[in-house]
């Protein structure tokens, strides 16, 4: 280099040892000038590559670009000008040095590059350039030294040695000044980019480098949201690369892809190519065939942006190394009094370069990595959503519905989670290596010692972390079957209210709960021992290598270099091993949840090729050539050889007994089967009406649309098909009123259907036994003719319920219909039979006309009753129209008294006592650091320190105290906090227990279910440990402050800036935070709801075609989830670069301070002083997150309390009023001028109701929609209280005694047939209060006694949830059982529509006729030849009574009654 530039590159006494450093002229127009065209050059190819692969449409040229451009070239013109200059020497004989000539022609042709790139750029749209920046930003800082440099020598010398270059320099350093300025403006968007129709796109896709680089463009949202609450439409839209189609499209490919090579190594497997016999017998067994793997699908989609945050990671770990050896310099340069002061202010200023750095980069990384995360969740999500559209039936049976919610919720959320710390497997092995490299110099072998012990505590966090794991997947099988109980009860909590069973109920959720806080108590223990360990790990390390490198030889020294930097090497390590047991547990989890997906995703589909539908036989809609159709491969046959042919426009029946296949075979047309062999041709498009009716929480039009534009004549039509008319007049809102989860749905269809049908199909065991027209079945005698013979009268016009199929095809539009016989919830009798009769002859006529108008496009809408819900629901909205009022977003700050709340449930004493405890543990930390820095201030005497024992002894006793403290307060907290969340689930518990029936009619079931999942987990797991993070990270902070303050009074002087820079940004951070997380975790449920319900009604989905729509509509929910998702991770980028800075100000300020005051600083305080500035900025960044945290999760205590305070109905009991033993005795029932409304400011459903019904009477009562009939027997067991008047129960006022004295007393048989999961006798006896001889009675007589002695666990039988592994007749005579059990005086019939089968409805209603002889029966009646027999019958009308005397008479007046009758054709 002195040859390049003819004088010294080097001169240290000119660079270092003086108090005027300057560097040579040499070094200054060699090194520092090509560094920023090196930077550029290397830039340049990755550059190019990516500015090639990510075109964005041109950028108009602009004023900014020319300008821009102008500088290039004049920099480019200054440079050859230079260059010029030195040949114009060469030529006149004063040769210049080679560096003259070598130095302009780089910068020059390094400027021309530059010019040419910025309009590269602008073509390629880059808006705003971060490598230009860089570039700019690098030639002004190398340029700051020769600037400097130049006036100095020229003062000095008093004249300007080189006038031309002298000239040209300044102009240079004018020009690449402006540059970089004008580099900092961004580009107008490129001209051809796609129209931006968004009226709120995300500011991050157009924001400049260095506003990308500091997360400025996050800033306005911060200020809005800090002004005001944020709400849905305040949130940005999300980046183009973001979006759910974009990210599942790729996923999709990836997995496809993967897909298709297993199915080809599947293929060569079975076929035998791949292994020859020889390897066989080596390996003992055939190959398995290859799953396809769905991480090599994710790692192709998502590898490349993890490549680039390794970058990032890698980086920061670099330069997390640089800053103790800064600190090691600086108490060396305080050590050395004679070191020129420059010195310090260079290292300070380094340090805060390198914090910075540090800072900018770190968030970078998490940026990139949590952005990656979401992705990474948004692809699971639509792929799991996908195939969940296309799963065999078998698949469906084995994955539970709640089983692939969790596949979205808790297993898309393990990845999601564990994407920031990825890293951290290579990462931190790297950290460890680096940080016992450093160490080792510093301290040499005794370094081992410390590390031999931190190897040894790696064990004992992997103990505690699988211990804490074992208890975490016990305690959530609690949490599971807590959750399961909870969901029955509220599915069922009529039924329970009805019967009295809540306390058996209570207790048993109660049992629970007890075992749950056992574990949670333990496994807060455990959490205490892993903040022990969390806390004490660096300082028994520290202690230990200190202890053992003083001790192996009297001569080492511990001065204020080795010992504080050794701490900050060690605080360094704290880290990657604290974490590394973490990212085990967190990956051996997220592989758990990779398998479960994995396994899901390969799981079988069906097959869109087994209904044929384009080719058919002409003349044809349906033909089914030799079917032989089964559930699931490994079960036998349902349907087989079935051959059936439908002509196009036929109304055809299926009949035959329960079990004989005709659900399967409507299954089997949809394709929703298995086809084992033949061939199914179907024409047209399918409309489907299913057994169980599938309705959506949405507007009844938009059911009723289901998916296709609105034509008003043919929506009127259909809706006048169906019967919904007089249901709209109803509904509050008309065809906008939502129908939700509480809606009731029936479609009638009776035999009276038959004669009007052009064939009919009868089914037997799973094949055609019989096949022809009505008259022709008839009169062959066969099983057709015996089956109508026995359950028909014989004008065939009585509506009996039969499970009936049809199908449907129309000449006109081939379009086929298929329709289940609906099983019905809840229904009461229409407004008239006649209607009803109307609807049953017409139904199929209409629907076939109504398809023929309109191009194939027919739809049909099950027939929708309202329910008892649906009338409450229809009375209290008749405001606005909305069945279920969305939940509220809470606004604002969270109240103070909140925190209150849940330390009165912690207890105020522990509370305190915690809070002390942490007080005293940070007290002691600071003590044993300060003892540490006079220890090595200490005086060396003939090369050694004496009092090392002592030093040692108080230092380790100094930390002793701070770990028992730690511990203590770790203890004192699980204790307090398992008390709380005993307490507040108590209170949520026993208050919804007692909740009117009227909260659960308007609250869905799922918001309530969310407190006790949701809220319940955050306040027993959640809660304590953020208290305690808090308070950890608020100590840390004052204590370093503390510690800084007292080695460098002058910093006080900052402190006071730097508060109100944090306490600002705080405020913002929180107040835009809570409200983004508040935002998200309501925009969550949306997509578990929406997916349930797709799973549920998949069948239905398919069938008409719609499952692009439904993806369309999953991708639009989860964007929606993911726009305040996105946000809040950017708010957490902003808030920690600011905050950062504040701790790295504190860095610099603290090394800074030191500096001037190092005459009267000893290098320990120095130490002591800028080590705890180093770790402040983590502990800074902590606190506002964690009371962030805090503030987001203490709205589960809120949430909690909202429904633990809510209205309760009456006393269970009351002491002092209750009933004689034998009450009531004769069964009289008197209602007394009573009236009822649903709620206060409603109106009245029964209208002064008085009437007197006697002992062992059995009255029927009947009435149309609305008239009061439910009303009537909901007020008699007080599910409903009187607005005026009284019920009087053998002259008792049932208002004056407890609900479940009155309610024990009275018998129901309702019409939903609910069961519990559990044991038959659970659900039959759950008080115990019956003996085995009492239940087998019971059994008997309900018919049940041969089923229930044939199953292995006779009364204990396990029921699953809500009694599926049970037919519907078989619930309904369970229920039939729990009645004659109690046997009460007044027994309460809801009767049942079409839920059962004609031979249960019989056996039901002889059992009742037998068994309840002398009791009062009250008969809700849907079907008036129950009734006929009856001693008196009661017509209500509008809530009062209409007609009440003895059918005969009724029939006889000619009014109402005789009206239904003869409709029915009974009169």
């Amino acid at each position: 280099m002195d040859a390049l530039c003819g004088s010294k590159f080097w001169d240290s006494n000119l660079s270092v040892h003086t108090d005027h450093p300057d560097l040579t002229p040499c070094f200054q127009n060699s090194l520092l000038a090509w560094v920023p065209c090196v930077y550029l050059w290397t830039a340049l190819p990755c550059y190019l590559f990516y500015l090639w692969h990510h075109r964005r449409g041109y950028i108009v040229l602009s004023h900014l670009s020319r300008l821009k451009t102008v500088l290039g070239v004049l920099l480019w013109c200054v440079s050859w000008a230079e260059l010029f200059y030195s040949f114009h020497g060469l030529v006149h004989g004063w040769a210049p040095a080679p560096v003259f000539f070598v130095t302009p022609l780089v910068v020059g042709v390094t400027m021309l590059l530059a010019t040419l790139l910025i309009q590269y750029e602008r073509l390629q749209g880059v808006q705003s350039s971060g490598v230009l920046i860089i570039f700019w930003f690098l030639c002004v800082v190398c340029a700051i030294i020769p600037f400097r440099s130049k006036i100095l020598s020229a003062v000095e010398k008093g004249k300007i040695l080189d006038p031309f270059r002298f000239t040209t320099f300044y102009i240079y350093f004018a020009l690449v000044l402006l540059a970089f300025i004008l580099s900092c403006f961004r580009e107008k968007p490129p001209f051809f980019s796609p129209k931006n129709a968004d009226p709120n796109p995300c500011p991050e896709a157009n924001a400049g480098f260095l506003s990308r680089l500091f997360f400025s463009w996050f800033t306005k949202m911060a200020i809005l949201g800090y002004r005001r609450p944020l709400e849905e439409e305040d949130l940005w839209s999300l980046n183009r690369e973001d979006h759910s189609e974009v990210v599942v499209q790729r996923l999709l490919e990836a997995w496809k892809k993967h897909q298709k090579q297993a199915a080809r190594h599947k293929a060569a497997v079975a076929s035998g190519k791949t292994v020859s016999s020889e390897d066989e017998e080596l390996l003992g067994d055939r190959p398995r065939p290859r799953e396809a793997s769905f991480l090599q699908a994710l790692l192709s989609t998502f590898g490349p942006t993890f490549l680039l945050s390794m970058c990032f990671m890698l980086t920061q770990d670099l330069l997390s190394f640089v800053n103790p050896q800064l600190l090691s310099i600086l108490i060396r340069f305080i050590s050395n009094p004679m070191a020129p002061t420059w010195w310090g202010f260079l290292v300070a200023g380094l340090m805060f370069v390198c914090s910075l750095m540090q800072t900018v980069i770190l968030h970078q990384y998490y940026h990139c990595m949590f952005a990656m995360g979401l992705r990474l969740r948004t692809g699971i999500i639509g792929v799991i959503y996908r195939k969940a559209l296309v799963i065999t039936s078998s698949v469906k049976r084995e994955s539970t519905v709640g089983e692939m919610v969790n596949f979205m919720s808790v297993d898309a959320q393990r990845f999601m989670d564990l994407a920031p710390f990825l890293n951290l497997l290579w990462s931190t092995p790297l950290q460890i290596i680096l940080a016992i490299y450093f160490l080792w110099q510093n301290l040499g072998p005794s370094v081992l010692a410390g590390v031999a012990l931190m190897i040894l505590l790696i064990p004992l966090n992997g103990a505690v972390a699988i211990k804490m794991r074992t208890f975490q997947v016990e305690q959530m099988k609690f949490k599971d079957s807590r959750i399961k109980l909870m969901s029955e009860i509220l599915g069922g909590i009529k039924l329970l209210k009805l019967y009295a069973w809540e306390p058996s109920f209570l207790r048993q959720v109660e049992g629970i709960r007890q075992d749950e806080l056992r574990l949670l108590r333990r496994s807060s223990y455990l959490h205490a021992m892993t903040i022990f360990i969390w806390i004490c790990t660096p300082f028994l390390v520290t202690l230990i290598t200190l202890g053992v490198y003083v001790s192996v030889d009297p001569n080492n020294v511990l001065d204020a270099e080795k010992a504080f930097v050794s701490v900050s090497l060690f605080n360094i390590l704290k880290n990657p091993l604290t974490m590394l047991p973490l990212v085990i547990s967190h990956l051996t989890q997220t592989s758990v949840s990779l398998k479960r997906i994995q396994h899901f995703l390969n799981q079988d589909e069906i097959d869109p090729q087994c209904v044929e539908r384009k080719s058919i036989t002409p003349g044809y809609a349906i033909i089914i050539d030799s079917g032989t159709f089964t559930w699931a491969k490994d079960l036998p046959p349902t349907l087989h050889s079935l051959d059936i042919q439908v002509q196009k426009g036929a109304l055809v029946a299926v009949v035959g007994p329960v079990g004989s296949g005709k659900t399967s075979l409507v299954s089997a047309l949809l394709g929703e089967m298995e086809k084992l062999e033949g061939k199914v041709y179907m024409k047209g498009s399918v409309a489907y009406v299913p057994q169980q009716a599938w309705i959506q929480n949405r507007t009844l039009q938009e059911n009723v649309l289901f998916g296709q534009a609105l034509d008003p004549k043919r929506y009127q039509k259909a809706l006048e098909a169906c019967a919904l008319l007089a249901d709209l007049e109803v509904l509050p809102g008309g065809d906008q009123t939502e129908i939700g989860e509480k809606t009731r749905v029936l479609v009638t269809h009776g035999i009276s259907f038959l004669p009007q049908t052009d064939f009919i199909i009868v089914l037997a065991d799973g094949q055609v036994s019989e096949v022809g027209t009505y008259p022709a079945l008839l009169q062959r005698n066969g099983s057709f003719a015996n089956f109508l013979h026995n359950y028909a009268p014989d004008n065939g016009e009585e509506h009996l319920e039969e499970d009936s199929r049809t199908a449907l095809g129309d000449a006109d539009d081939e379009e086929v219909l298929l329709i289940e016989d609906t099983l019905s919830s809840h229904t009461d009798l229409m407004d008239n039979e006649s209607a009803m009769y109307e609807v049953r002859k017409q139904f199929m006529r209409q629907l076939s006309a109504m398809s023929s108008e309109g191009e194939g496009q027919g739809r049909t809408v099950p027939r929708r009753r309202l329910g008892l819900a649906d009338k409450a629901q229809a009375a209290e909205t008749k405001a606005n129209g909305v069945l279920i009022e969305e939940e509220k977003v809470e606004m604002g700050r969270v109240k103070l008294n909140l925190f209150w709340d849940y330390a009165k449930a912690v207890g105020r004493c522990t509370t305190l006592a915690i809070c002390l405890l942490y007080a005293g543990q940070s007290a002691a930390a600071i003590g044993a650091n300060i003892w540490l820095s006079d220890w090595t201030n200490e005086a060396v005497v003939d090369g050694r320190q004496n009092n090392t024992s002592l030093r040692l002894g108080v230092y380790a006793a100094l930390g002793i105290l701070q770990g028992l403290l730690v511990v203590l307060s770790a203890i004192t907290m699980a204790v307090g906090s398992v008390q709380a969340a005993r307490l507040l689930h108590q209170a949520l518990l026993h208050n919804k227990m007692r909740s009117p029936q009227s909260f659960f009619d308007t609250t869905p079931s799922g918001r309530i279910l969310n407190r006790f999942s949701k809220d319940i987990y955050v306040i027993d797991e959640v809660l304590a440990p953020t208290f305690l993070t808090l308070l950890g990270s608020f100590y840390n902070s004052i204590s370093t402050l503390v510690a800084i303050v007292v080695s460098t009074p002058l910093f006080a002087v900052v402190i006071l800036p730097l508060a109100v820079l944090y306490v600002f940004v705080q405020r913002f951070y929180v107040a835009t935070s809570r409200q983004l997380k508040r935002l998200e975790s309501v925009s969550r449920s949306p997509i578990y709801s929406h997916f349930s319900e797709t799973v549920a009604g998949c069948s239905v989905i398919r069938a008409y075609g719609r499952s692009q729509d439904f993806e369309a509509i999953n991708d639009v929910k989860v964007d929606a989830n993911q726009r305040s998702c996105y946000p809040n991770i950017a708010s957490n980028r902003w808030l920690g670069i600011r905050v950062e800075f504040v701790g790295n100000c504190v860095v610099l300020f603290a090394a800074l301070f030191a500096v001037i005051g190092r005459s009267s600083l000893s290098p320990g305080m120095v130490g002591l002083s800028v080590s705890y500035a180093l770790q402040v900025t983590f502990a800074l960044n902590w606190m506002i997150r964690m009371l962030s945290e805090l503030e987001s999760n203490i709205v589960a205590v809120e949430r909690v309390k909202e429904y633990s305070r809510t209205e309760t109905e009456a006393p269970w009991v009351v002491e002092g009023s209750r009933p004689p033993e034998n009450w009531p005795q004769k069964g009289e029932v008197e209602f007394r001028n009573y009236s009822v409304r649903y709620r206060l400011g409603l109106e009245l459903v029964l209208k002064d109701l008085s009437l007197h019904v006697r002992g062992g009477e059995k009255v029927g009562i009947v009435g149309r929609t609305g008239a009061g009939k439910s009303s009537m027997t909901l007020s008699l067991f007080r599910i409903l209280e009187a607005a005026e008047g009284e019920i009087l129960i053998d002259g008792l006022n049932v208002a004056d005694i407890g609900l479940h004295d009155l309610r024990s007393r009275l018998t129901i048989i309702p019409q939903d047939p609910i069961l519990f999961s559990g044991t038959l006798r659970m659900n039959l006896d759950p008080f115990d209060n019956y003996s085995e001889e009492d239940l087998w009675r019971a059994l008997e007589l309900s018919h049940l006694h041969t089923f229930v002695s044939s199953q292995p666990g006779g009364l204990d039988f396990q029921c699953s949830e809500g009694g599926e592994n049970l037919s519907v007749g078989q619930r309904q005579l369970v229920c039939l059982a729990r009645a004659l059990l109690r046997k009460s005086r007044i027994l309460v019939l809801d009767e049942a529509t079409a839920a059962i089968d004609l031979e249960t409805d019989d056996l039901i209603q002889a059992t009742i006729r037998i068994q309840f002889e002398t009791c009062t029966v009250l008969t809700i009646a849907h079907r008036l030849n129950t009734i006929m027999d009856y001693t008196r019958v009661l017509v209500l009308d509008k809530g009062t009574v209409a007609e009440f005397d003895s059918p005969t008479n009724l029939i006889a007046a000619r009014g109402i009654f005789y009206g239904m009758a003869r409709d029915a054709g009974l009169a």
